[in-house]
């Protein structure tokens, strides 16, 4: 299947406030973002890899480490693969709805994942809104945030 940017976003809308009970909520154990934004790739078409280095969700002891760390979900879409979706990162001015965003709060690493649930205008970071858990957001501006810088992560579907 197809990644279908609407689905995700839909998908977003629905537990951007809430927690799928068929998922681990990792609020408590380094946080929820990047599980949540891999539960809308997913809801949005992209098949889990079950490989050793993969991308994938059976339980919260059963997991890909891609599936809930921010830097190994970045390596996993940036890489080259076989077979599956690639992504790469991208100006701000290319980014489109489906697509993600992560945030650096410190010089030293990216420790957020956001999805972008509409983009428009000149694509500055007041002209996209997020939907993301932890501090659970739909419809944020990406400007609301004081992050010290962002990469954002096209996915090529």
């Amino acid at each position: 299947m197809k990644y279908s940017r609407e689905l995700a976003i839909s998908y977003a809308h629905r537990w951007s406030y809430e927690r799928n009970p068929a998922y681990f909520d990792f609020e408590h154990y380094g946080g929820d973002c990047t599980n949540f934004v891999s539960q809308c790739l997913h809801a949005g078409g992209i098949s889990m890899s079950y490989a050793e280095d993969g991308w994938y969700y059976v339980s919260s002891y059963k997991r890909a480490p891609a599936w809930t760390s921010v830097q190994t979900f970045y390596e996993y879409f940036t890489r080259s693969h076989s077979q599956g979706i690639k992504a790469r990162v991208v100006n701000l001015t290319e980014i489109l709805p489906g697509d993600v965003i992560q945030l650096s709060f410190s010089p030293a690493l990216f420790s957020h994942t956001v999805l972008v649930v509409g983009a428009q205008g000149e694509k500055k970071p007041g002209d996209i809104m997020i939907a993301a858990h932890n501090i659970d957001s739909d419809y944020r501006p990406l400007s609301t945030y004081e992050y010290i810088k962002l990469r954002a992560i096209h996915l090529e579907a």
